[in-house]
C-alpha cells in the first residue's frame, strides 16, 4: 500500500499512544523511531516473560544503552510494567518511552496514574481524508471506512467482517471482560442501530435479553476498547432547555457498516445517512485530537427536538455543523442551524451535503461533504478552506 503521512505529532517526550487495532500506530512508530528498542506484547513469549518478571525491562533497557527510545506495543497486556517504566524515566534522563494500547480498560484500573504525568497522551485515529489526498474516495469511505488495515486490504469487506471478531476473541474473551461473550456479540449488533443517536439502554437490554446494568457495563467496555465514544450535549450559556444524554458513535464508518445487521426491512438511506454522519464525526474527533488546541466536540438538541449534529467549541472558535444525506439542499435544511445561531450569534454555521454545489442560505455555508473533509487539516481552522 502507498505510504501516507499522518497528522499526529511526536510530543518530544514519553507518551502513551492509544488507538483501536489497525489504525496504524505501529506503522507510524516504526517510521518515526526506526532505531527504537521494540517490545511487542502481542508476541506471547515477550508478554509472558515481562508479565512474570516486570523488572526484566530494566535489564533489556540496560542492554540497549545506545537506544534513546523504547516502544512497548500493546502495553495493556502487561500493566505491571508501568511502575518499572516510571522508575526508568526518573532515573535515566533522556530516555523516552512510547507505550501503545488498543484498550484503556486495564490501564485505567491498574496504573496509568503511576506515571504521575511523566507521559503525555496521544490518540491515533483512522485516516483523515486530507492524509489520503487524491486517494480519498467518499463512496469507498462510506462503505468500508478509513481504518488503515481495511484501506490497505485487497478485500476490505472481508477484513471488516472479521474485525469485531478479532476484538471479541483477543480482548473481550481473552481478558475475561464479560461472562458471556455471545451476549456481548449480540449487544454489539443491537447497539449499532444507535450509531449517531442517544442509546436507549432499556430498549437495548430488552433486545439482548439482559439486565439494564449489564448493558451499561457493556457500553463502558465498548468505550474502553476504543471501539466507540460518546458526544455530550452543548449546554454552555444555554438559552433554552437542552437534552442531557450523550450520543454514541462507533469509531469508524466502515466498522459501523460491518457490525450493523441489514436486510430487506432496513432503509438504505437510513444506514447510509448514519454512516455519513459517523464519517464526519470521526474526522472532527481526529481534527480535535491532532490539533491539540483544547477544542471539544458536542451536539445540540433542545427539549423540543431541534438538533444540530455537531458543535465544536474551544480556543479556535465555535462552529455548528449539520450533516444532510441529500444532494439537493433546501432552505428547511438549515432550520436547526438557524435556531442555534439565534442562541449563539458568535457561531459559524456549516451545512454538509452529498451534492456538488457550494451554496449559501441565510448566511449559512452549504458545502459538499467530500470537499469539506478533504480540506480538514488539524493545523488550520475548521472552516479554513470554506
Amino acid at each position: 500500500m502507498e505510504s501516507h503521512s499522518r497528522f499526529i505529532q511526536d510530543p518530544g517526550s514519553s507518551f502513551f499512544l492509544f488507538g483501536p487495532r489497525g489504525t496504524g500506530k505501529s506503522t507510524w512508530l516504526r517510521m518515526r523511531f526506526p532505531d527504537a528498542l521494540w517490545l511487542d506484547l502481542l508476541d506471547p513469549e515477550t508478554a509472558r516473560s515481562l508479565q512474570a518478571r516486570p523488572e526484566r525491562l530494566i535489564e533489556l533497557v540496560a542492554g540497549a544503552r545506545n537506544r534513546g527510545v523504547v516502544v512497548i506495543d500493546e502495553v495493556q497486556r502487561a500493566p505491571e510494567l508501568l511502575p518499572v517504566v516510571h522508575k526508568l524515566i526518573e532515573e535515566r534522563r533522556g530516555l523516552r518511552f512510547v507505550l501503545t494500547g488498543s484498550s484503556a480498560r486495564k490501564l485505567r484500573r491498574t496504573g496509568v496514574d503511576l506515571l504521575a504525568g511523566r507521559a503525555t497522551l496521544r490518540a491515533m485515529h483512522p485516516f483523515m481524508a486530507a492524509e489520503l489526498g487524491r486517494a480519498f474516495d467518499l463512496e469507498r469511505a462510506l462503505a468500508h471506512g478509513l481504518v488503515p488495515l481495511a484501506v490497505a486490504a485487497p478485500s476490505p469487506a472481508d477484513v471488516l467482517r472479521t474485525y469485531a471478531a478479532l476484538y471479541l476473541r483477543e480482548e473481550v474473551q481473552a481478558e475475561g471482560l464479560v461472562r458471556n461473550v455471545g451476549s456481548f456479540a449480540r449487544f454489539l449488533e443491537v447497539v449499532s442501530f444507535s450509531h449517531g443517536a442517544v442509546v436507549n439502554v432499556a430498549a437495548v437490554a430488552r433486545e439482548c435479553a439482559v439486565e439494564r446494568k449489564i448493558v451499561s457495563g457493556y457500553l463502558d467496555i465498548l468505550e474502553d476498547l476504543l471501539l466507540a465514544w460518546r458526544v455530550p450535549v452543548f449546554a454552555r450559556r444555554a438559552a433554552r432547555a437542552t437534552s442531557v444524554h450523550p450520543k454514541l458513535y462507533l469509531f469508524d464508518a466502515g466498522v459501523y457498516r460491518a457490525i450493523r445487521p441489514t436486510g430487506p426491512l432496513d432503509s438504505p438511506s437510513e444506514v447510509a445517512g448514519a454512516a455519513l454522519e459517523g464519517l464526519v464525526a470521526q474526522h472532527l474527533r481526529a481534527w480535535i485530537d491532532y490539533g491539540q488546541a483544547g477544542d471539544a466536540l458536542h451536539y445540540w438538541r433542545t427539549r423540543s427536538g431541534v438538533e444540530v449534529d455537531f458543535v465544536v467549541y474551544g480556543p479556535r472558535g465555535l462552529w455548528a455543523l449539520e450533516v444532510k444525506h441529500t444532494e439537493h439542499v433546501r432552505p428547511e435544511h438549515v432550520r436547526a442551524l438557524r435556531a442555534f445561531r439565534q442562541d449563539y450569534p458568535e457561531a459559524r454555521a456549516l451545512l454538509l451535503h452529498r451534492g456538488r454545489e457550494r451554496l449559501e442560505i441565510e448566511g449559512i455555508a452549504c458545502l459538499p461533504v467530500a470537499a469539506f473533509l478533504r480540506q480538514l487539516d488539524p493545523r488550520r481552522a475548521l472552516d479554513a478552506g470554506v
